[in-house]
């Protein structure tokens, strides 16, 4: 990939660390709140919720760190697109919820297709030459 400015590769460096960083956040999240997550993903219908829960974290929080640091990024932007793809209809089913959460769902699984289509993206881009990366992967 080529970046013709340090203004784009800049502005590259910015959307790689809001976009990891929040995704990694919501991985330690998974650590810090397991209790709370774990019933809810029972409820859910999440198979070995107890396992689930903290394994998801594990990856949001990896996936989202690899984006940030451009170390095993194409690794890390597979296991978000991954996590996304699994948790956005099981966690976010608008269609299946009373009529009272059907909006907050819908936002939830919205926002997580915009988060899908993102890390699609930084999976196509590769990332090992990514400006600002630390360059380390395995294509």
């Amino acid at each position: 990939m080529v970046f013709d400015t340090a203004g784009a590769g800049v502005a590259f460096l910015l959307g790689r660390v809001l976009f990891g960083a929040i995704l990694a956040f919501t991985g330690l999240n998974h650590f810090l709140n397991g209790a709370e997550m774990v019933p809810y993903a029972e409820f859910k219908g999440i198979p070995l919720p107890g396992l689930a829960v903290p394994f998801s974290g594990g990856m949001l929080l990896f996936g989202g760190l690899a984006i940030v640091l451009g170390v095993y990024p194409v690794l890390g932007a597979g296991a978000l697109a991954l996590f996304l793809l699994v948790a956005t209809p099981t966690m976010h089913d608008f269609w299946a919820v009373a009529e009272d959460e059907q909006q907050d769902e819908m936002t939830s699984f919205l926002k997580n297709v915009g988060l899908l289509g993102g890390a699609l993206v930084f999976l196509a881009l590769g990332g090992v030459d990514w400006p600002y990366a630390i360059g380390v992967g395995l294509f």
